[in-house]
């Protein structure tokens, strides 16, 4: 079409071609009109002359009033123009700033005032956002983010009751050599399993399409100040002589995740009883150099153990020191062992977080594993050198000492399943170039079992490490450092596929929350639900009836209190109705979690919002 069009034109163009007199009889013409122009610019230029000169005589008597008048008023002009120009810059960059703030989720109280107070100065004229600071700064209410984060679950177990309900059916047609139905029921679930992947996609989109992911990042991060001063106002008192001191030793035979899982106890209690954790570390297991030879030490003031007195655990109020056994030793046992959160900060907790009680553990954790300057070198270059970068998904495969004793043995294709989720759930928002899994395990057979069956996946990891994880070489230096990698990797992943029977993957999961304003769903664990070793009761409360009709089930009503045994991830959990005793399975989504909020220490003496 385009071509036709040129030669059409082309064509036009020769059959018009101009003779050689059209040509001068042109040039001709152009000639005398230029003439004709030139002639009538001279005689209106000597018209304005004229003009001018004829009534020049009748200005006389008003031009110098006008001419004051009109300076007066274009210097007033230029005036204003100078100061709506200041003023505009000026508004420029107070709103410039206020969008950064804004995108780094740092909008608060202070910063919507101060903004207000500065427009109103700078225009002089009462200003009101209309409400729209009292939604900057309050955010979503807690009822609203609880039920958020419920319909989420809520999609999760439905899928994992259809699923295990229709591989049921499927291994019966195969049972029955009915191949036809066990191939239709195959395609069920893999069109179901994209039914939830979109269900769950579009439910965090709606969360970010909401506007309050600002103020989870900025109330994250200020509730997570707020305890990170009361530790250090704790660990650092003014007169260490005269200090309340909680002597804690770190000298329990168990491995890595367990000795750190005994420190934060210790933590725990010394934040509880409001006294200053004092940590022995000498000849520890890992490192004979102690604690602070790999971490920052928990106080700049105070590290001696002495004291006028001393006792053990409960001791009295006056005790200044008090020595402290390991959890499993303890007696009495005080009501704010985990999964205790504390009064003070359980409502923001609860509003924030998908598992509040995870999320305070993690603030312990948070301060007491702050690597020493070589330690997060060290770190930083293992995370370089194996190219490291999301998105990634940390898998942790524990075996040796585990399997056959606290937990099952799960083989690698189960832990792949639920890595292959998290891409697949991934790719149908963006792009993925590279399938990449951090897989640690106490076990050098898995990571080259994994690369051979899995060649579309990138795996990253260490077989070194997995061989200093084994028990006869778990205490030396080369151990140390790979368990500190591991564990740095999996906390940094972007999900965490593990067993929770492992201490080690429990601690990852926990750094994890410190990582993020809320983590709590960036996991699967294949057997356990989250617990802390030496816990208090966990329990639900039932928020629907139900009525037992399978063999196995129990019955529960309204308000009833649950003791979670676990979760089997078929849509059921297990437990025991305390109002009937009656111990079985009941439908997970009938049930949620029940807080246990003790009254621990307020801190008056730390500020609330800095």
């Amino acid at each position: 079409m385009q071509g036709e069009i040129v030669q059409f034109n082309c064509s036009e163009f020769k059959s018009h071609r101009a003779t050689q007199s059209d040509i001068k009889i042109a040039m001709n013409l152009r000639s005398s009109n230029k003439i004709l122009a030139q002639a009538a610019i001279i005689l209106f230029f000597f018209w304005v002359i004229a003009l001018i000169l004829l009534t020049r005589p009748l200005l006389n008597n008003q031009q110098s009033e006008v001419s004051n008048d009109v300076l007066q008023r274009l210097s007033k002009a230029v005036s204003e123009l100078e100061n709506l120009k200041v003023r505009n810059q000026e508004l420029q960059w107070i709103l410039t700033n206020f969008s950064h703030e804004a995108q780094s989720g740092k909008i608060n109280e202070n910063v919507v005032e101060r903004l207000r107070s500065t427009l109103e100065d700078k225009i002089r004229v009462p200003i009101s956002f209309g409400g729209l600071e009292k939604k900057l700064v309050s955010g979503p209410s807690k009822e609203y983010e609880v039920k958020r984060r419920a319909i989420y679950r809520g999609v999760q177990e439905i899928w994992y009751f259809v699923q295990q309900e229709l591989e049921k059916l499927k291994k019966k047609g195969h049972d029955q050599s009915a191949p036809e139905l066990a191939s239709l029921i195959q395609e069920i679930l893999n069109s179901g399993k994209e039914h939830e992947i979109v269900l769950l996609n579009d439910l965090q989109e709606l969360s970010s399409m909401e506007g309050h992911d600002a103020w989870r990042t900025t109330e994250s991060r200020a509730l997570s100040d707020l305890v990170q001063r009361r530790l250090h106002y704790l660990q650092n008192p003014v007169d260490c002589s005269k200090a309340r001191k909680l002597v804690c030793n770190l000298n329990k035979s168990c491995g890595y995740g367990c000795q750190i899982h005994h420190a934060a106890y210790c933590f725990i209690m010394a934040y509880a009883t409001k006294r200053t954790l004092i940590l022995n570390s000498k000849k520890w297991r890992y490192h004979r150099g102690g604690w602070e030879k790999v971490f920052l030490p928990l106080s700049d003031t105070c590290t001696d153990p002495s004291g006028l007195d001393r006792s053990n655990w409960p001791g009295t109020n006056e005790t200044q020191v008090i020595e402290l056994p390991i959890v499993d030793m303890l007696s009495p046992r005080p009501p704010f062992l985990p999964l205790a959160i504390p009064r003070d900060l359980s409502e923001r907790m609860i509003r924030l977080h998908g598992d509040p009680q995870v999320w305070w553990i993690g603030q312990f954790m948070k301060y007491l594993l702050r690597y020493q300057p070589e330690t997060q070198k060290m770190l930083d270059q293992a995370k370089e050198k194996m190219n490291f970068k999301t998105p990634v998904v940390g898998v942790h495969v524990r075996r040796t000492d585990k399997v056959g004793t606290e937990a099952a043995f799960h083989s690698i294709d189960e832990y792949m399943l639920f890595v292959a989720d998290f891409f697949n759930k991934l790719e149908m928002k963006e792009k993925v170039a590279v399938r990449r899994v951090y897989l640690a395990s106490d076990d050098p057979s898995v990571l080259p079992e994994a690369k051979k069956k899995y060649p579309d996946y990138e795996f990253l990891g260490d077989v070194s490490i997995a061989k200093g994880a084994a028990v006869a070489t778990r205490y030396t230096d080369s151990s140390l450092r790979g368990i500190l990698v591991d564990i740095h990797m999996l906390a940094h992943s972007d999900h965490l596929v593990c067993t929770f029977s492992s201490q080690v993957c429990r601690l990852a999961y926990e750094i994890m929350q410190t990582l993020h304003p809320d983590a709590s769903n960036k996991f699967k664990s294949l057997d356990d639900i989250y617990y802390y070793g030496g816990q208090g009761p966990h329990q639900q409360t039932a928020i629907y009836s139900h009525k037992a009709h399978r063999t196995g089930e129990i019955s529960m009503e309204i308000g009833d209190v649950l003791g979670i045994a676990g979760n089997h991830w078929d849509g059921y959990s297990k437990g025991i109705n305390e109002r009937t005793k009656q111990s079985g399975l009941y439908p997970s989504f009938k049930a949620v979690d029940k807080y246990n909020i003790v009254d621990f220490p307020v801190y008056s003496e730390v500020a609330v919002a800095a």
